[in-house]
């Protein structure tokens, strides 16, 4: 009996498991790398978003992002800007900020949402170029 329990408690975990698993699969939030991120860069139409502050932003930034402040107080308004029928890669310093952003861009009926894996410090780590006002 007490086998029976534990094997039905192990079902029940599993499949709980695999159903979080395809929620986030239909969720259409797909975390990326940031030699992932280099190849969709390069298709047309990605939208790339910094959702880190201007003074954040103004310290460096990757090529062709614009900046939505997630803590702005128009933050909801900046983002329905954006063209929801195609994809948008958000970021911000490390990944906390651009994963709610993330969230909050599905649920406003964005069609493909990649965040990136470590946010800017891990694009840093890696080498890539970031560029700066001058």
């Amino acid at each position: 009996m007490k086998h029976l329990a534990t094997t039905l408690s192990l079902m029940l975990f599993f499949s709980i498991l695999l159903s979080c698993q395809e929620i986030k699969k239909e969720g259409n939030i797909e975390v990326i790398t940031a030699e992932e991120m280099q190849s969709i860069l390069d298709l047309e139409g990605i939208q790339l978003v910094d959702v880190r502050t201007p003074e954040e932003f103004k310290e460096g930034f990757i090529a062709n992002a614009q900046n939505i402040d997630y803590f702005s107080d128009t933050f909801d308004e900046d983002i329905e800007r954006l063209d929801k029928s195609k994809p948008v890669i958000v970021y911000c310093k490390s990944g906390g900020r651009s994963a709610k952003c993330a969230d909050k861009l599905l649920e406003a009926g964005f069609v493909k949402v990649y965040d990136l894996e470590g946010g800017i410090s891990k694009w840093k780590h890696k080498g890539l170029s970031i560029k700066t006002f001058e």
